[in-house]
Order: C-alpha cells, then sequence, then structure tokens
C-alpha cells in the first residue's frame, strides 16, 4: 500500500490557451504561504531569477495561486517551491493532476512575438517544474516524412511572415560550414515547407555532425531556429525518436535536441568496430 509523506507538498496546476497557469494545493495550515517559481541556474552559476505568488483559500484547506501572463517568463526551467510563509524555508512541491488540455493544438494557433511558451512538467526526481521557452520569432515544425534519399519538412512561421527572399539554412555544428535550401511557401505567408537531400548531408560531413536547422524569414532577417514548441510535450527527445537512414556508409537521422530544435545527425561506422 502507498503512503503520502504528510511533509511533503502537492499541487495541481492546469494551464490556459494564452498560458495563464493556476496551481491549486493541499496545505497543512499555514499562515501565509506562497509559491515561488526559481529559474534554474545553469551549473555553476548563482540563482538570479524568481517569482512569488500568494496562495490564497479556496476550499476544503486548499490554496489557489495564479501565474499569468506577465510577466513573462525568461527562457528555461523554473522550478517550483513552497513557502510557509514569506521568507521561510523552500520546499519542493509533488505534482497532482496536470491538466496541459489547452496546449495540445497549440501549434494550430497565430503566435505574436514574443512568442513565450510554457509547459509545466516533472521532473526526473519527480517534482514540479515548468519549462518556458522565449523567442521572438519561432518557427513550428510539424509533419516530418522521410525516405531512403530524403526528408521533407513542414512548419509554420510564427511572430512574422515571410518576405522577399527566404531561405532555410542547415547549419555543420562547430565549423563554418552552411548549407542554403529553397523553400516552398504558402499563400497564408507562415506554412512553408523544404526537403533535405540525405546524400549531399552525408558528403559535406564525411567524418560525422550534427546539422542545426534554421529558417530567415527575409533578406536581412536574422535566422529562427526550427524547432516544436507548441504543445503539451516539455522534452521531446526521448518520446520523438526517428530511425536512422542509411546513407552509403553513413547513417542520417532527424532527432529533436534538448531544447526541442530540430537537428539531424550523421554517423559514420567506428572502424574499430569492424576490425
Amino acid at each position: 500500500m502507498n503512503t503520502v509523506d504528510s511533509s511533503e507538498s502537492w499541487a495541481d496546476c492546469t494551464i490556459a490557451a494564452d498560458g495563464r497557469i493556476t496551481f491549486v494545493a493541499r496545505l497543512p495550515s499555514a499562515a501565509r504561504p506562497q509559491l515561488l517559481l526559481r529559474l534554474r541556474p545553469k551549473k555553476g552559476q548563482p540563482e538570479t531569477t524568481c517569482h512569488l505568488l500568494d496562495l490564497e483559500p479556496v476550499d476544503d484547506g486548499r490554496r489557489s495561486a495564479v501565474l499569468h501572463t506577465r510577466p513573462v517568463l525568461a527562457e528555461g526551467r523554473w522550478d517550483v517551491f513552497l513557502l510557509q510563509e514569506p521568507g521561510g524555508e523552500r520546499r519542493k512541491v509533488r505534482p497532482g493532476p496536470r491538466d496541459l488540455r489547452a496546449l495540445v493544438d497549440g501549434h494550430a494557433r497565430d503566435w505574436p512575438s514574443p512568442v513565450a511558451v510554457r509547459v509545466p512538467y516533472v521532473t526526473k526526481d519527480g517534482h514540479l517544474a515548468i519549462r518556458a521557452w522565449l523567442r521572438t520569432v519561432h518557427a513550428e515544425a510539424d509533419r516530418i516524412r522521410t525516405t531512403a534519399r530524403s526528408m521533407t519538412v513542414t512548419a509554420r512561421l510564427h511572430g512574422t511572415s515571410f518576405s522577399d527572399c527566404p531561405v532555410v539554412r542547415l547549419r555543420l555544428r562547430g565549423t563554418s560550414t552552411d548549407r542554403d535550401l529553397d523553400l516552398r511557401v504558402e499563400d497564408d505567408r507562415r506554412t512553408f515547407s523544404f526537403t533535405v537531400d540525405w546524400a549531399e548531408l552525408a558528403d559535406q560531413a564525411r567524418a560525422g555532425g550534427v546539422w542545426d536547422l534554421f529558417v530567415r524569414p527575409a533578406a536581412g532577417a536574422s535566422l529562427t531556429r526550427i524547432g516544436r514548441l507548441l504543445d503539451d510535450v516539455a522534452d521531446r527527445k526521448e518520446i520523438f525518436v526517428y530511425p536512422a537512414v542509411p546513407v552509403g556508409t553513413a547513417l542520417v537521422r532527424p532527432y529533436y535536441t534538448v531544447d526541442n530544435d530540430l537537428s539531424l545527425e550523421v554517423t559514420q561506422p567506428d572502424p574499430a568496430r569492424g576490425a
């Protein structure tokens, strides 16, 4: 029989289509409880950014707090803590039910600039956190179709629209090697598609490597990363796994990075293993 540690704090959360998150916490008696959201610092760096939310009584001993769309959360991972009183000891929060239904069709809506995304999720150690992205412009990957010779991607631009001389750019990570591809832009000036030839990538990355995918919406515009952010999946890398395609002696496969951006990996066989 499972037991619940009474010293732990639990909270349900519901997210609205506009990104507003409502937390409902089940708490022992507390005079002025608060939720603290902390932007997780990079390893070895100090903590810099936090938001405090007052938990107001609802019913049956529950308390509620709302994280509104302003202020916009900086891009990163936000850990959720409970304070029994202002300035009190931080206690990590276990997740109750998470209602993320409003996020499922997020890719079908037009998002203004800046594109601000929030996805509540459960950390590897079982606590509640929020994954946030903040992009001036974003290109949302939709359909990815692979064949023995190529990959065709359909995507949609958010935060701006296409103008003159748009291009898709593949950049070989860690090098100055770029490859530009033509793209097809639909009449809405947002939806686009492009095709990547496997053999050309494998030839330019003979020793293997990773190609990162960008789109430039207009001549002189900044490059925009192509990825998948606008739904209820906080971490895609281990969930959306595409098969590798043999190209000569190489293997090529699309994958999502730890930031949910789309990349292509070229690997070559290890000669030592074949010996």
